[in-house]
């Protein structure tokens, strides 16, 4: 490497620290503001230069810097957070965002900085799409909870029934309320309608691509309760699947793995370690909850799993299943497993 060079991204600004190589020079600074356009600017410096690699971590902001990086020539280096913070051992000395910096030069230097997976633009759309169709999901399923509270509190019979449906409307609309309550409820009942109206044109785009895109096609066609939005956000949040050396190694990107604290005849309760993508792990969930029914291929491996535990950790059983056939399945596709959509 001729230039090995990080930055530590912050929205108003940008540390860096690189080192030439060749002459030992070592240069620190900021790019003021961070945004793309001055740092386009910043970049032009290696313009004709080869072999220049930048780190960073993977915290938000990180995507306009690889891609800046990569259109300038330059090769992007991205930063598992956790684990880059771990070979930091125990904090002897202040965290600045100098020393952040100097912390990913020196180990991308040093070949050892745990690397995460660099998307393509498709597949950073994707994972766009869909994160919107869930923020907004659970935004409509947070008014359905305070329409729900707001009818217990005022004393409303119980089982009214949902929201989406003409009948549970119904019994909303003759239920005894105050004017307060009815404000509420009304207004709750409008940003569910605003939301949903939201929601729709997002699951016609995201069935699209899940019928268009062969690495989705494939896990609808291939795996039980895997559906339109689910088969786009595993794919997009496993993304290739050849960088895992087994389907261990994806369950635990999933972050369903179970940590295992253990020394000498003591062991402690294991938990999720709920270290990968939020959104992978709700797919799979999701996913996984088709598995109470009877028709389902899984349902005696649930009900088993039922009956010695809880439906819940049933399902995360069943869920870990799931994204190692999922992994299956796109690595068997090779490069058709992310190819852009038709």
């Amino acid at each position: 490497m001729s230039i090995v060079g990080a930055f530590d991204v912050h929205r108003r600004q940008l540390t860096f620290e690189y080192l030439d190589t060749a002459t030992g020079e070592l240069r620190r600074g900021r790019v003021v503001p961070a945004d793309r356009e001055h740092l386009r600017e910043w970049l032009a410096r290696f313009a004709g230069q080869d072999d220049v690699h930048f780190a960073l971590e993977g915290c938000t902001g990180w995507r306009y810097v690889t891609e800046e990086l990569a259109a300038a020539g330059a090769e992007p280096h991205l930063a598992e957070p956790a684990d880059t913070a771990a070979l930091r051992g125990r904090k002897r000395h202040a965290k600045t965002d100098k020393t952040d910096t100097r912390h990913l030069r020196v180990h991308l230097l040093a070949g050892d900085l745990p690397e995460c997976w660099i998307p393509p633009e498709h597949v950073l759309e994707a994972r766009a799409v869909v994160r919107l169709y869930k923020d907004l999901l659970d935004e409509r399923g947070a008014w359905h909870q305070r329409i729900a509270a707001t009818l217990f509190h005022q004393g409303a019979p119980a089982g009214i029934g949902s929201m989406a449906t003409a009948e549970g409307r119904a019994a909303v609309a003759a239920a005894g309320l105050s004017p307060a309550g009815r404000q509420a409820v009304d207004t709750g009942l409008r940003q569910i309608d605003r939301l949903t109206g939201e929601l729709d044109p997002l699951r016609r785009q995201l069935g699209m691509l899940s019928r268009r895109q062969p690495g989705c096609a494939a896990l609808r066609a291939t795996h039980f309760g895997i559906g339109t939005v689910t088969s786009v956000a595993i794919w997009a949040e496993l993304g290739d699947v050849r960088r895992f050396a087994n389907s261990d190694d994806a369950v635990r990107h999933t972050g369903l793995d179970i940590t295992v604290y253990s020394s000498d005849t003591k062991r402690s309760a294991g938990h999720l370690s709920r270290q990968g993508p939020p959104l992978l792990r709700w797919a799979l969930y999701e996913a996984a909850k088709s598995a109470a029914r009877t028709t389902a291929p899984d349902h005696a491996y649930y009900r088993a799993t039922r009956d010695r535990r809880n439906a819940g950790l049933a399902t995360v059983s069943v869920a870990r299943k799931l994204a190692r056939r999922a992994y299956h399945t796109l690595r068997d596709l090779g490069e058709d497993a992310l190819r852009p959509a038709a």
